[in-house]
């Protein structure tokens, strides 16, 4: 069963920066792909980045480009997600996800395991 583990999240001031991780384990094919993914409150789920482990692409929300930067390190099974010059609507519950698909996407449909979930809050 794939595991997902999402940590890093946190209060920060506008303008900071965060790093979440995603710990996966459980899976044994080395075709896949981990995107993240946040909601805020009383708003759908969005996409964030999703990168494909097999060649690094990458993908990113246009809100985003510029500002995050998604990576991973396979030797340890890790993908992270470097948010700089936080804004306070980037304020959600940040998730990742894996798709054994190697493309990149940000179409949660396509996901089927997901993580628990980190909180990221942006003050003024």
């Amino acid at each position: 069963e794939v595991l997902l583990v999402e940590s890093g999240g946190g209060l920060v001031q506008a303008g900071k920066s965060l790093r979440l991780s995603c710990a996966a384990s459980g899976f044994t094919f080395d075709d896949y792909a981990i995107g993240w993914f946040r909601q805020a409150p009383g708003k759908e789920r969005e996409g964030v980045s999703c990168l494909v482990i097999s060649d690094g692409r990458t993908i990113y929300a246009d809100s985003v480009k510029g500002r995050f930067t998604i990576s991973s390190d396979n030797a340890k099974n890790t993908v992270y997600l470097q948010m700089n010059s936080l804004r306070p609507e980037d304020k959600a519950v940040y998730y990742c996800a894996l798709t054994p698909f190697s493309i990149e996407t940000m179409e949660p449909g396509l996901f089927g395991s997901w993580g628990q979930g980190t909180q990221v809050t942006v003050s003024s």
